[in-house]
């Protein structure tokens, strides 16, 4: 596709359309003048960027670089090759390169260098667009050898999802006609090997070594393998369309008809959007959707596409805004990296949108009846398993009154099991949401108890035996934890002190959950404390329940831990999702007591 596009945009392209009106290259046309501002601010302050007040070239981020040529590739490739510019920008890319090339850039940043290589040498832009002294660096720096050991090919201090980036490496130098195809065969051999040993029997890829964490990356690990086939001219296997059937079958679960994305996992903000972007158009291009599964998948990812150019982008600071207005993002993705954010996501909105084009689908207006066709064709319950055996993994989805709630029960490994974003909570759009890199000081949902040792113990991460059964008008999910996860270190600890059976209720307008805590022994509690920060407001205290005037959520009962405040969560960092601010902080506690009997934890959470 080849675009005219003006000089720079005008301010009326980002006037926020009505909901999923315009076909999804509508939406994603903007997404190139954005990218010629940020060509421009480069070229002209280069070393000294900033972008609301981030020096964004010296923010350490190790991808950079290939985020940059990424990105003002896709500039490149779609300008019309009559455009008098385009001389102009080639000297100018070469240049941001030859700025660039030394540079710290790994794995994913190799990656994505080495894709808008070939991409310009495709249209026959490469040698002007690269000088030729820089393209022989590049040629020996953007190599898969610099995180893989060999003779062995063992990732160096890697996940090892990392394979499948190091097969696309391996693969592109060979269609650059840098090496054979002898390295890109044996990672594509570990990358699947990888995959059927850490996604078992049910298709979805642990995060770690088989210690049992999922989340977005995991649905979209699929979609991502056969993009990398895709991309690089190769037949994506029966068995990997069977995978992204999968994947594709929870997306549209999960999809909602204002354009948000997954919920529960890290990283999440766009992200869990353009997963979704990812998953739905190779699906339909690999043809694994049905034809009205198609039509409507395209008509949420188009309002996807406007909700990135709405909500997500802010024209006042000329970049998409993770990190303001009351939002908030793990520190991986934190705001020194908001250079290579605006190209790391508008690159993934216009490789998608390409995607649905070969789809079938360019210029498409997309059905009006979003809404409605997701009631009444998605399942109102649905229970996806990702791992069974020592300990359980699955995701329920509940949909009810517009909402779309992901029970997550992914939580394992280390590094993020303290973290809210990975407790087993009925996450929602504007009801319930995680807090990125929270720690455990004030846990979200989950009861916390502090014994007299010291010890911090939570239900986070040892689940078994998930089961799932209708329950008059909605459904249970049940399951137990033999063992608390003590808090305090990079791996969640075993304590077998206290053991705890959980049941979630679903039922129309009101989520239960009900724990029944039993100690081995007599235990000595110091303090029991329980903590839900919601968007509602305009809060008022009856017993212990909490009744708001404002937002989705109007009451919030507990039971268990009588000596219950709420107030205003204020401008707190503490209490701020990706998409925005929590509004209101309900903080139960029990105080002192012996535990000798098997003690029952409840709350309600009732919605509108």
């Amino acid at each position: 596709m080849r675009l005219v596009f003006p000089l720079l945009a005008a301010a009326s392209l980002f006037a926020a359309p009505a909901l999923a009106q315009q076909p999804l290259q509508h939406s994603v046309a903007k997404a190139y003048p954005q990218l010629e501002t940020l060509f421009q601010k480069l070229v002209k302050e280069r070393e000294a960027i900033t972008i609301d007040g981030q020096a964004a070239l010296k923010s350490k981020d190790k991808f950079l670089p290939g985020k940059i040529a990424t990105g003002l590739a896709d500039l490149l490739v779609h300008l019309d090759p009559a455009d008098p510019r385009l001389p102009g920008m080639l000297r100018d890319y070469a240049g941001l390169a030859d700025l660039t090339i030394g540079m710290e850039n790994e794995t994913w940043g190799i990656y994505y260098y080495i894709g808008a290589l070939y991409r310009l040498k495709q249209v026959g832009l490469l040698e002007r667009a690269v000088r030729p002294a820089t393209l022989a660096k590049l040629r020996d720096r953007l190599d898969w050898r610099t995180f893989v050991r060999q003779p062995g090919f063992e990732l160096v201090d890697l996940p090892t999802n990392y394979y499948g980036v190091a097969f696309s490496i391996a693969r592109l130098r060979m269609l650059m006609g840098w090496e054979d195809q002898g390295a890109s065969e044996v990672l594509l051999d570990k990358m699947l090997r990888h995959y059927a040993a850490y996604s078992g029997e049910y298709g979805f890829s642990d995060e770690t070594d088989g210690q049992g964490r999922f989340d977005r990356y995991s649905i979209l690990l699929s979609a991502e393998i056969c993009e990398r086939f895709i991309e690089t001219g190769m037949t994506v296997t029966p068995e990997l369309r069977a995978l992204l059937r999968k994947s594709a079958e929870v997306a549209l679960n999960s999809a909602t008809a204002n354009g948000s994305g997954f919920t529960m996992g890290r990283s999440l903000g766009p992200y869990g959007e353009t997963a979704m972007l990812e998953i739905l158009s190779t699906a339909a291009y690999l043809g694994v959707l049905s034809p009205e599964e198609k039509e409507y998948a395209y008509a949420y990812s188009a309002r996807i596409a406007e909700r990135y150019m709405d909500f997500w982008y802010d024209p006042r600071i000329g970049s998409v805004d993770l990190w303001n207005q009351g939002r908030r993002t793990d520190t991986y993705r934190g705001k020194h990296r908001i250079l290579g954010e605006n190209f790391s996501l508008l690159h993934q909105l216009i490789a998608t949108s390409e995607m649905w084009d070969r789809a079938g689908m360019k210029g498409v207006a997309p059905r009006k009846d979003l809404a409605e066709w997701l009631d009444r064709t998605r399942p109102k319950f649905s229970l996806t398993r990702f791992a069974r055996g020592e300990y359980d993994r699955a995701l329920a989805i509940w949909r009810d009154s517009g909402h779309v709630f992901s029970l997550s029960l992914i939580n394992g490994g280390q590094g993020q099991h303290a973290n809210s974003p990975y407790y087993p909570l009925p996450f929602a759009d504007n009801v319930v949401a995680g807090i990125a890199d929270s720690g455990y000081a004030h846990p979200q949902l989950l009861p916390k108890f502090t014994l007299a040792d010291g010890s911090e113990l939570m239900a986070t991460a040892f689940m078994k035996d998930i089961q799932s059964s209708a329950r008059g008008a909605g459904h249970a999910v049940t399951y137990r934890q033999d063992e608390l996860t003590r808090l305090g270190k990079n791996l969640p600890q075993q304590d077998a002190r206290i053991r705890v059976e959980t049941e979630y209720t679903l039922q129309p307008g009101a989520i239960t959950r009900t724990d029944r805590y039993i100690p081995a022994a007599p235990l000595d509690v110091a303090d029991l404390s329980l903590e839900f920060a919601s968007f509602s407001a305009g809060a008022a205290l009856e017993g212990g329940t909490v009744r708001f005037k404002e937002g989705a959520v109007h009451a919030f009962e507990v039971r268990g831990p009588a000596n219950c405040t709420v107030q205003p969560a204020g401008d707190s960092a503490l209490y701020r999702a990706p998409y925005g601010p929590m509004k209101s902080v309900v903080r139960c506690r029990a105080g002192a007591f012996a535990m000798r009997e098997p003690l029952v934890v409840s709350w309600t959470i009732r919605y509108r």
